[in-house]
């Protein structure tokens, strides 16, 4: 049983883990927002991009 609590006092006060966990809660937070702006500017993306490409 001690050997189970250092090894979870080892996990919690390892910085490394959390970093990585926290760059992955940011990419999903950027995949997101870029998802919500691309969804809604669709329709005008697909508007503009047909004018250009068919000039």
């Amino acid at each position: 049983m001690n050997n189970f609590m250092n090894k979870m006092k080892e996990f919690l006060n390892d910085e490394e883990g959390l970093t990585v966990v926290e760059y992955v809660v940011g990419a999903g937070l950027l995949v997101a927002g870029l998802t919500g702006i691309f969804s809604t500017f669709s329709s005008t993306l697909t508007t503009e991009l047909g004018n250009v490409f068919s000039s």
